[in-house]
């Protein structure tokens, strides 16, 4: 591509994204990184865990994107006695409407649209959760001894809420690595407060619209996987994920403290994909420090498993995070001297 149809695209993709935060914030009061982290995570084509206490408008938000993209769009609420055929699909038996024959047919789940909300994910057993599994990783489900290709592009969005733990299943470490991002939905503040009951309490606010579709929405995505990173950036994205790997050589002195495991080569992975979106977001073709680490905290939180001492002292993946990003150096220059 030219320089002019690089930049062309860039507005594009830019004037798109802003549209669908337009109509989102129809809907929505505030909650920014919120809605960056989400769209961010779709844009590279990847599944969000919402983690936040009730009515912070976890739901609202993957309700209100189903109404911006023109998506086919399935709630799923997750319960202790739901099963895998409820989502998957199932075999049944239908009747010929000429023949009188009989045949068993496949009726497909609800899995079956483009983006997904497994509302309350960690209500449900393991191995309901275990069901998700294969779709999301694969985009495609098997049931009744077939496998099926799931629609394009196919997005989970997940809600769970982490202080209500009577009646839960804690999501097993292979479905959570899954997860693109996991994004914490925090309270708002008094402006916002004063907004949302404005908002909910007069008037009635105007509907969000539709502003781009699934095929947009690929376009995006394959700009995106176009957009250059440095040698040098791809390694501190590298460097930050082995940081964490505790009792090896590369790890830093929290997670060695801390962590039992580190993150897996997906974290890489979403470390370059989710600055990628962010350096496209800022009129930028090329990604920079300052854009791996922006999509650390999201990228990496739900990829740290902590030990009993960091349970016992009360701390969190993010603590340790930031340790691990102040720790790390940017500059390759100052690894090699480091090592010298």
């Amino acid at each position: 591509m030219t320089p002019e149809e690089v930049q062309e695209q860039i507005g594009t993709f830019r004037e798109r994204y802003q549209q669908i935060v337009t109509e989102i914030g129809k809907a929505m009061v505030g909650q920014h990184e919120i809605i960056e982290g989400t769209l961010t995570a779709m844009l590279a084509g990847g599944h969000v865990l919402l983690e936040g206490v009730p009515g912070l408008g976890k739901t609202l938000l993957v309700k209100t994107l189903s109404q911006v993209m023109d998506l086919p769009f399935q709630r799923i609420q997750f319960t202790p006695d739901l099963m895998p055929a409820d989502i998957v699909g199932t075999n049944i038996v239908s009747e010929s409407p000429t023949g009188g024959g009989r045949a068993f047919v496949f009726q497909k789940g609800p899995i079956f649209a483009n983006l997904i909300l497994a509302d309350e994910i960690n209500r449900a057993t393991p191995k309901t959760q275990s069901a998700l599994l294969e779709a999301m990783q694969e985009r495609r489900v098997t049931a009744g001894g077939h496998t099926r290709d799931l629609p394009q592009p196919f997005f989970v969005l997940a809600t769970q809420n982490p202080i209500e733990m009577e009646g839960t299943y804690p999501l097993p470490e292979a479905q959570i690595d899954r997860f693109y991002f996991k994004v914490l939905v925090e309270y708002p503040s008094p402006e916002e407060f004063s907004e949302i009951l404005n908002r909910t309490t007069g008037a009635a606010v105007p509907e969000p619209q539709k502003v781009v579709n699934g095929e947009q929405i690929l376009q995006m995505q394959q700009l995106a996987r176009e957009v250059p990173i440095a040698d040098h950036v791809q390694d501190y994205a590298i460097r930050l994920v082995m940081a964490t790997h505790a009792g090896t050589p590369h790890a830093v002195d929290a997670a060695d403290r801390f962590l039992r495991f580190g993150s897996s080569p997906r974290g890489a992975q979403t470390l370059v994909m989710g600055a990628k979106i962010r350096a496209l977001l800022r009129d930028r073709y090329n990604v920079s420090f300052d854009d791996i680490a922006a999509v650390a905290m999201p990228a990496l939180r739900h990829r740290l498993i902590l030990n009993f001492e960091a349970q016992a002292e009360g701390i969190t993946a993010d603590q340790v995070l930031s340790e691990i990003l102040a720790a790390v150096p940017r500059d390759p220059k100052v690894v090699a001297a480091a090592g010298a």
